[in-house]
Formats: C-alpha cells, sequence, structure tokens
C-alpha cells in the first residue's frame, strides 16, 4: 500500500529482507564466515578475541549458566562497565535462551532492587566496582531482598564468600549441557525474548522494555549497513554497553558485519578513546554528542592519528551541527551519520547514510530505515502533513515485545495498530528526511508561542566561546513561560550572560531569546549523555523561587 507523499508518513526499503535467525545463530556464522578475524578488541583489558574464539566462549560460558540451573526464559542481569565479560554475558545468554536484563552501571541500590526484583533476575554478574560504585556491597545489600535471585557472579577480584567467579562459571558445564545446549538453539525463535532494557524512567518508575532477537539482531544489521561496515572493519565503541547504542547497533552492528568490536576504556575517557583509535587503526566510530564535544576539545587532540576514521555514528541525543562538521573534517570521519532512535524501537529508526549530502546529515536524522514504518501525528491523532511538527509514531519489525509485566503501560505506548508514540516532537520533509525539534514534554508554551529548545541550541552552538548548552522552560506568571539556557564555555573563554543575549537578539524571534543564562562547569547527564534537563528546571525553580505549576 502507497503512503500519501503530501502527508508526514513515510515507509523504509525492503530490501536487504530482514534476518529471521537468533543471536546465537549469527554468532555460528560469524564464527564460520569470519573465525579468523579479531571480533573482540578490550583494549583497557589486553583481550583480543578472534569470532571462532568468542563463539567457543560464549558457548562454554552458556553451558555453565545452564549448569547453574537456568533454563531459557530466565533472567539474567548484567551490571558492569563496558569489559569482555559483558559482550561474553550477551553473547552466552543469548545462546542458552536467557534474557540478559542489562543494569545502568550509575544504579545504586533502590534502583538495583526496583530491576532485579521488577523482572525477577534468577543470576546476577557484576562487576566488583567502577569509580565510586562498589557493585558488590551493593548487590549483597539488595540481595536478601530479591526472592528470584539465587546465585551472584562477580568479574574480577578476589574470591568472596557468596560469590561465583565469572571466570570459573565457564567451566562448570559438561558434555550433558553442551548437549543441553544445542537442543536448545535448535528450539529458540527469533521472536523470543531475549533483552529487557530499563528506561530512564525520569517520569515515574523505569520499565522494562522487552526486546527479541528479531528486533536487536536487525537492528544492528541495519545500523551497520547505514555507516557503510564491512569485513574487517573496527569499530570504536566508547558508549556504554548496558544501552542499545553499545550492544545493538555496536556489538550485534559487528556480529553481523565481521567487523571488530573495539572497546577502549570501562567507562568514556577521550583520550582512551582517541589512543584506541590510532593503536587499533579503527575504521568507526560511535558516541553521543558529548563525546564527541570532550575528543575534540582534548588537550592533546592534535598528536592522534585519526586518519584511520572513515565512518560511525554519533545519536542518543541532539546533535549539533558545528559538531557534526567538526566530525567530518578534523576526525576525518567522511562518511559519518546522524542516527535517531529509542530503546523501545531496538533503538533505530531515522538515520542518514553515507551517501547523503553533507548538508542533510548535518540538518536532518536521516531517512527511515529498511522495513520501518514512521509517521507524525497531531494532537487529534491524525497524520499532518510534511513539514509540519507533531509525535512521531514508528511501527514495524524494531517495536518492542513490550514494557515487562505492565500491559497497561505497553497499550500506552503501542496502539491498536502497532504504532509505538514516542513522545518525540518531529518533523518530516518534503524529501522524507527526519528531524526531532523536541520531546512533547520539552516543549516550552511563551506566550502562547510554541518554542523547541532544541531550534535555540542549535543557535546558540554557534557563538564561539559556548561548548556545550542547554535550553529549558521554567515558571512565568507572565508569559506561563520564559527561557533560560544552561552554558558550558570553551576552556580558557569568559562570557556574560548579556553577551549570549545579545548575539541572539534580532537574530532570532523575541520569543525564543532566553530571559536567564546561566554559566556552569558541566551540565548534568545520563550515563549515556543525554542532558537531565529535569535537573536544569528544578534548580532554577529552586534558585529563583519561582512556582513549578504554570500559570498560563
Amino acid at each position: 500500500m502507497s503512503v500519501d507523499a503530501s502527508l508526514s508518513h513515510v515507509r523504509g526499503a525492503s530490501t536487504p529482507p530482514l534476518r529471521e535467525d537468533t543471536i546465537g545463530q549469527a554468532l555460528d556464522e560469524a564464527a564460520r564466515r569470519w573465525g579468523d578475524i579479531e571480533g573482540l578488541i578490550s583494549v583497557h583489558q589486553g583481550v583480543r578475541w578472534t569470532y571462532a574464539e568468542l563463539r567457543d566462549r560464549a558457548e562454554a560460558l552458556a553451558a555453565g549458566f545452564l549448569a547453574l540451573g537456568l533454563v531459557p526464559g530466565d533472567r539474567v542481569g548484567i551490571w558492569s562497565p563496558n569489559n569482555a565479560e559483558w559482550a561474553l554475558t550477551q553473547f552466552a545468554a543469548a545462546k542458552a535462551g536467557l534474557i540478559l536484563v542489562t543494569i545502568n552501571p550509575a544504579y545504586r541500590i533502590s534502583e538495583l532492587e526496583y530491576t532485579l526484583a521488577k523482572v525477577g533476575v534468577r543470576v546476577l554478574v557484576a562487576a566488583e566496582r567502577f569509580k565510586t560504585s562498589d557493585y558488590v556491597a551493593m548487590a549483597e545489600a539488595a540481595a536478601p531482598g530479591i526472592v528470584a535471585l539465587e546465585r551472584l557472579i562477580k568479574i574480577g577480584g578476589a574470591p568472596r564468600p557468596g560469590w561465583l567467579v565469572f571466570a570459573e562459571v565457564s567451566g562448570l558445564g559438561g558434555a550433558g549441557e553442551r548437549a543441553a545446549l544445542g537442543r536448545i538453539g535448535a528450539e529458540l525463535d527469533c521472536n523470543d525474548p531475549i533483552n529487557i532494557q530499563f528506561t530512564s524512567g525520569t517520569t515515574g518508575l523505569p520499565k522494562g522494555a522487552t526486546l527479541s532477537h528479531r528486533n536487536i539482531l536487525n537492528n544492528g544489521f541495519f545500523v551497520g549497513e547505514a555507516i557503510g561496515l564491512r569485513e574487517g572493519d573496527r569499530l570504536c565503541i566508547p558508549v556504554p554497553l548496558y544501552h542499545c547504542f553499545g550492544m545493538v547497533m555496536g556489538n550485534l552492528g559487528c556480529l553481523t558485519h565481521g567487523a571488530a568490536m573495539v572497546y577502549p576504556s570501562e567507562g568514556f575517557e577521550a583520550g582512551a578513546v582517541l589512543a584506541a583509535v590510532e593503536a587499533e587503526r579503527c575504521t568507526g566510530l560511535y558516541g553521543v554528542p558529548t563525546m564527541f564535544i570532550a575528543e575534540l576539545a582534548h588537550p592533546e587532540f592534535e598528536r592522534f592519528d585519526l586518519s584511520s576514521l572513515r565512518t560511525g555514528c554519533m545519536a542518543g541525543s541532539p546533535c549539533p551541527v558545528e559538531v557534526m562538521k567538526q566530525v567530518t573534517s578534523r576526525m576525518h570521519m567522511r562518511d559519518v551519520t546522524i542516527a535517531y532512535g529509542m530503546t523501545e524501537t531496538s533503538p533505530v529508526s531515522f538515520q542518514s547514510s553515507g551517501a547523503d549530502p553533507l548538508e542533510r546529515r548535518v540538518s536532518t536524522v536521516g531517512r527511515v530505515q529498511p522495513h520501518v514504518e514512521c509517521k507524525v501525528v497531531g494532537p487529534d491523532g491524525e497524520t499532518v502533513p510534511r513539514g509540519q511538527p507533531g509525535e512521531l509514531c514508528t511501527r514495524g519489525y524494531s517495536v518492542m515485545l513490550g514494557y515487562w509485566d505492565e500491559p497497561e503501560k505497553t497499550a500506552e505506548a503501542i496502539d491498536g495498530y502497532g504504532w509505538m508514540h514516542t513522545g518525540d516532537l518531529a518533523v518530516i520533509d518534503e524529501a522524507g528526511y527526519g528531524n526531532i525539534v523536541g520531546r512533547i514534554k520539552d516543549m516550552v508554551i511563551r506566550g502562547g508561542e510554541n518554542v523547541y529548545p532544541r531550534e535555540i541550541e542549535e543557535f546558540l552552538f554557534r557563538h564561539p566561546k559556548i561548548e556545550e548548552v542547554a535550553v529549558v522552560g521554567v515558571p512565568d506568571p507572565r508569559y506561563g513561560e520564559e527561557l533560560c539556557a544552561w552554558v558550558r564555555l570553551r576552556a580558557g573563554e569568559a562570557c556574560e550572560a548579556e553577551e549570549v543575549i545579545a548575539f541572539c537578539r534580532g537574530q532570532i524571534a523575541h520569543y525564543k531569546v532566553p530571559r536567564y543564562v546561566r554559566f556552569v562547569d558541566a551540565l548534568p547527564m545520563t550515563v549515556t549523555g543525554k542532558i537531565r534537563k529535569f535537573e536544569i528546571r528544578e534548580a532554577m525553580i529552586a534558585e529563583l523561587g519561582l512556582v513549578a505549576e504554570k500559570t498560563a
């Protein structure tokens, strides 16, 4: 069925066909096709595994999981920064038909307890510690209250009572478990749930987006296609593995293309990324905008040889045009793409490609992905004409199975026609390119005018002294809301609020000029690099003594 080209409704290509294999079968195929090619490199651990080694290690760990009494459909939690053990757990769980529950490394005890209990995690694999997080102590504090939790497995460090050593689990499985693994692999279906990822929970408690093999294996494949990933490429993955960007777009994108997954460090460090790209001759690099900003601003940036870079992806939050331009020029990433998505859609729905003109790649999120359908709807639910903003809805293979054990929340998000309502404000232009103009909840209504903070942020990025900026709405008794900009300046720069405001006057509409400007050393961020705008808003409400409720 064709769609009306005058409306904001687009369908992706129908080729190449969707994959109908499981992640375990894809790993077997990778080992057959690219067995001698390096599949995983963890720079900070000194780990180098070929695809054949990765498959063999994953099978051994999967057999170990079965020896612990786990059966297909059981939930296994992974709570760790980026390392080889994380990826091994991902692939072993998939081989055994276990549902991998990816836990945010920034979580604390109450969040861990909620996550483990919500989905009934039976086994938790955890790092010993990371930065200020003592995972072992927090897990021990949470464990007694989690009825389903039976085993704790520790990555690294000295032996500890109550914990299995990760490296020893692979030796627990014998011939019986190996045989069972073969039977399980033959019975698994690509539509089975295989991953639960918890949404950020910025409003209400986090929800467990439940994803299938088919959801995430295909999305990783098509993202890899869009960036031109090919056999022998080496993709630097500094984004967190617990998030779709790392484990789907990164790990599964590499798995389906015979490219090496390269982890530069446990957590993001700009210097470690630059060093890994140089040492490993990486051809691709992933990151959220704040990561690329930090890399470009690194004091020793010029000494690193990044000439091997060709492609990559910038996603996770709105990508400033000026940053994109610098990435293509200074970092040699001529084929870099922009992607847009959300956890509930596996994640990517829109992505640019290396074939798109630079203007399109720096000003849009590209076009709809293959086998995905998107539309923009108004408040009445009707599809709006091209060029008009509204809520973006997505339908297709990538839409999650649902929120774990929350049918009502699932029904609120996915309508009866299979459309996932994203909550994002988008515009689709005449050529079918999408642009995300903000979150519905982020939209500011000032004196009856709808203002999209991202538009103002893009404009302020042009100021030569500004490194990062976030714009939010704060309550105002006269206009309902006023605009506030939090600004982080470039190193060595000084600036006054009036200078920023003067930069805006006469260049953007008067109602878009921020009334409040604050200079900060850092913007509040999630672990995936998204700006926590609600924290900025709350801080300004407290500072200015404002009333949180809108009065207009």
